[in-house]
């Protein structure tokens, strides 16, 4: 396991900025907005001698009510599993006394602490560091993340604090197994799922729509088998989008689905399909991307509301009969395993390799049983397939005059494939290609040798 360093301050002190430099990524989020974050962010720091995991942590307000003490509560998780916290600060606003407030908490927690002093840029670092000074804390480093400056001066401050190498792999810390994205509508309980899947508050929940804002990725291992979750930002209908922040949670979020390997579209099922989920869809299916259809909330329906669900789904979402239904409640943990088993489903179908002589066998059996309807007179053929790739499964037909093959002919091989295949959750993707018709062009060659056998008779008719 690798060594954990956290990023603890105040809102708006350059945290994520900080984070996404250790990390040469810009998985976190950044605003020039206070109480961005407020989950916790993992990634892996490769700069210095020695690898260690970064946690990028929500600003801490003091305050404790609402969110703010949601997000005080993953602080103190980030905290606890930390060999040395990074407590940030800002120079351009001055030590203030909630400085002094949260380091003495750090104090309390018996943890190594650095003072990483950033927004140095074009000031004087001197009189900066002097400042800090006043919180008694021996190494004080000065920082300008938005520049990547001093980052150098704090690995090597890190560096004494963490445990001896153990010659571990970094790899094992990063991500691994099924790559699963749980998107949705505000407040369906996205944030709840990924808690109740790992059995501890890793995520902040709150009835507040909007809680999440960032992407957060999270290794679990269930049954034996290794996942990483998205939890992602809800998405609303674009008109609603206002604000600049909530544009790039969407942009995360998007990002977050063609990252993933299966989406779970997760829904509240007493408000049944909505536009939003039905456009999320959509998203999915541009990316190709394995995917399960999750109702929510389902122990709070009657027997009615669950038959009005259970028809809103089967009438909005014929589109994408090939993805499985689960319904589940987050809250108490009901439909969890029926959940696993259809990610793990969704997965392997879309990963599925097929070989070249089971689909050739396929498209013959397919082509026998039903051959397409005739195009001027004559009727495309179906000759061979082979593989074209995998997560979507891609199978590439060859023939002549398939660029003539009716839509409904197209829907009868995708639903013969997919049930020979027992391919469920995954979208199929056909390619038809024209081959070329060898006896193309010898038209006119053919005419020549006649009209020189011709030439010749009337030779011969006049030497007689």
């Amino acid at each position: 396991m690798l060594p954990v360093v956290a990023l603890v301050g105040r809102p708006n002190v350059g945290k994520s900025t900080l984070f996404n430099v250790l990390t040469r990524t810009r998985d976190a989020l950044v605003a020039d907005q206070p109480g961005l974050t407020r989950d916790r962010h993992y990634g892996i720091c490769h700069l210095g001698p020695r690898p260690f995991v970064v946690v990028d942590t929500g600003g801490l307000s003091g305050e404790d009510e609402g969110i703010d003490a949601l997000t005080a509560r993953q602080v103190q998780l980030a905290v606890d599993e930390a060999a040395v916290v990074v407590f940030v600060t800002d120079a351009r606003a001055g030590l203030t006394a909630l400085d002094r407030d949260i380091l003495g908490d750090l104090r309390k927690r018996g943890k190594p602490v650095l003072v990483g002093v950033n927004k140095t840029d074009g000031l004087d670092e001197q009189t900066s560091l002097a400042e800090f000074a006043a919180l008694g804390i021996a190494t004080l480093v000065p920082l300008a993340a938005s520049h990547g400056r001093g980052v150098d001066g704090l690995l090597s401050a890190i560096a004494p604090h963490l445990p001896a190498d153990d010659d571990g792999e970094p790899a094992a810390e990063a991500e691994q197994g099924v790559r699963v994205a749980i998107v949705g509508r505000p407040n369906v309980g996205k944030s709840t799922l990924v808690n109740r899947l790992l059995g501890e508050d890793r995520v902040v929940v709150s009835d507040i729509a909007g809680t999440t804002r960032d992407s957060i990725r999270v290794p679990i291992e269930r049954d034996g088998r290794k996942y990483t979750l998205i939890d992602t930002a809800g998405v609303r209908r674009r008109a609603r989008v206002e604000e600049a922040v909530e544009k790039f949670s969407v942009i995360k979020t998007l990002q977050s689905i063609a990252a993933a390997q299966v989406v779970v579209l997760l829904l509240d099922a007493g408000e049944g399909v909505s536009e939003q989920d039905a456009t999320l869809i959509g998203h999915v299916l541009d990316e190709a991307r394995a995917l399960v259809v999750v109702a929510n909330k389902w122990d709070n329906l009657t027997r009615y509301q669950r038959e009005q669900c259970e028809k809103s789904l089967e009438r909005r979402l014929d589109f994408v009969a090939w993805a499985e239904r689960v319904f589940i409640s987050a809250k108490h943990g009901s439909g969890l395993r029926e959940l696993m088993k259809a990610i793990d489903r969704a997965h392997a179908s879309a990963t599925r390799q097929f070989s070249s002589s089971e689909l050739n066998r396929a498209v013959e059996t397919a082509y026998e049983a039903y051959q397409p309807p005739l195009v001027r007179g004559h009727a495309p053929k179906l000759r061979y397939a082979h593989p074209g790739g995998t997560n979507p499964p891609t199978i590439v037909i060859h023939g002549s005059r398939t660029k003539h093959l009716a839509d409904s002919y197209r829907r009868y091989l995708e639903n013969f494939f997919r049930k020979r295949f027992k391919l469920v959750g995954t979208p199929l993707r056909l390619e038809f290609r024209d081959g070329e018709n060898p006896f193309a062009g010898r038209k006119n060659e053919l005419t020549e040798g006649q009209q020189r056998k011709r030439q010749r008779m009337i030779r011969n008719a006049k030497k007689r």
